[in-house]
């Protein structure tokens, strides 16, 4: 089964064959047209009903409906089935407002299958683009040099950042999943920034549509239809969604559904009686990131060196989710790097270890930091040990 509805072939399925011999009385044509209505006819049987366009309608039904209209609108095919027509099928008018079949071309197909799953069996669909999809791929492509791209290189920067550390994530393009002015896409391989929509207007086929200035991360533009766009995303094995940063409770007491619950971030203070860890207790935390529960992660500290060889409590959690775990332990321990403990200690073999999650920071600035990741501000910070705050990356590296 496919997800990629090949219309082009549909509509050769559907269109007028060209005539071949004659084989035992009927032409190729003329036997693949009754096989065609042949199959109505079945289905018809088993549901007591012409096959209809609703929306709510499955796959096969809506291909069947299509079908019959236009075996109704050719007089030809009229004249050759009616003698097979024992249920009344070529007489019956379907109430669906439809165009005259004669007219019917890839567009107006795409307007009846829009949105729906593969079929496999019907017509062995293959995957062929449509005269619609060449159309909007051709309107994708068709880009200008974008005038006022300074404006819009900060959003780029900001989001390939928040990417890199987990903040955002990409997800597959969803068939005729919605696009909103304000949302960033990868298509093309560029990442893709819709910055205006223009009014919403409806289509000759009773669909509605609008106009998109869509921004391009190499400093072009394209002033381009949003279901253009939404069948480029979707023929693109490589189109993506970025999810905006606030997407789904990355720290709250518990996930929405739909929400990837990815872990918790946990703040532990040591019980270790090493002079060093003694003397800095109430400032010194180790801060990680688990995917299972705190309570399993630290139930051997004693015994692991990563936990100072002692028992340790459990000062504060934050619980996360459509998040990457490594990439947000990797983020908060880059900023808080400055304040790491330089400490090694004997492991239980007498082996040296040097522990690398240790910080000398205080818990509310921890608290800060994970306000800073939910907002989406935090990669413009490091923690100053000077100040014992989180400064903006660009003045502690001035000062």
């Amino acid at each position: 089964m496919t997800d990629d509805l090949d219309l082009d072939e549909l509509a050769a399925d559907l269109a007028d064959f060209a005539p071949q011999d004659k084989k035992g009385g009927r032409s190729a044509r003329e036997e693949r047209i009754i096989a065609g209505f042949e199959e109505i006819q079945r289905f018809a049987e088993a549901h007591g009903r012409a096959p209809a366009h609703d929306e709510s309608n499955d796959i096969f039904e809506r291909l069947y409906a299509v079908r019959l209209d236009r075996l109704r609108g050719l007089e030809e095919c009229r004249s050759l089935l009616t003698p097979l027509d024992k249920q009344g099928l070529l007489a019956v008018v379907v109430a669906n407002d439809i165009e005259p079949v004669e007219l019917i071309d890839n567009d107006e197909l795409l307007a009846e299958l829009e949105g729906m799953g593969g079929a496999p069996d019907i017509t062995e669909l293959r995957h062929v683009r449509t005269a619609a999809d060449k159309r909007a791929a051709e309107e994708i492509a068709n880009r200008t040099p974008c005038e006022d791209f300074n404006n819009f290189k900060p959003l780029f920067v900001q989001v390939r950042k928040d990417l890199d550390v987990g903040i955002r994530q990409t997800r597959r393009f969803q068939t005729m999943a919605e696009i909103k002015e304000g949302e960033f896409f990868i298509v093309g391989g560029q990442i893709a920034y819709v910055a205006g929509a223009g009014k919403e207007f409806v289509t000759e086929y009773d669909r509605r549509d609008s106009r998109l200035r869509v921004i391009y991360d190499n400093g072009t533009e394209s002033d381009v239809l949003l279901r253009s766009l939404q069948r480029a995303l979707h023929r693109d094995e490589a189109g993506r969604r970025i999810t905006d940063p606030t997407a789904g409770p990355l720290f709250s007491g518990e996930s929405e559904d739909g929400d990837l619950a990815s872990g918790t971030i946990y703040v532990l203070r040591s019980k270790s009686d090493h002079p060093t860890v003694a003397s800095h207790r109430d400032v010194l935390h180790k801060i990680g990131v688990t995917g299972g529960t705190v309570e399993a992660r630290i139930g051997d500290a004693k015994n692991d060196a990563t936990f100072l060889l002692a028992d340790v409590e459990v000062v504060a959690t934050y619980k996360l989710s459509n998040i990457n775990r490594t990439k947000l332990e990797n983020l908060i321990h880059r900023i808080f790097d400055p304040a790491r403990l330089d400490i090694e200690i004997k492991d239980r073999f007498g082996h040296p270890v040097v522990p690398r999650e240790w910080f000398l920071v205080p818990l509310f600035v921890i608290n800060e930091a994970v306000d800073r990741i939910r907002d989406g501000t935090i990669t413009d910070y490091l923690y100053d040990p000077r100040t014992a705050a989180l400064v903006r990356s660009d003045k502690t590296q001035g000062g």
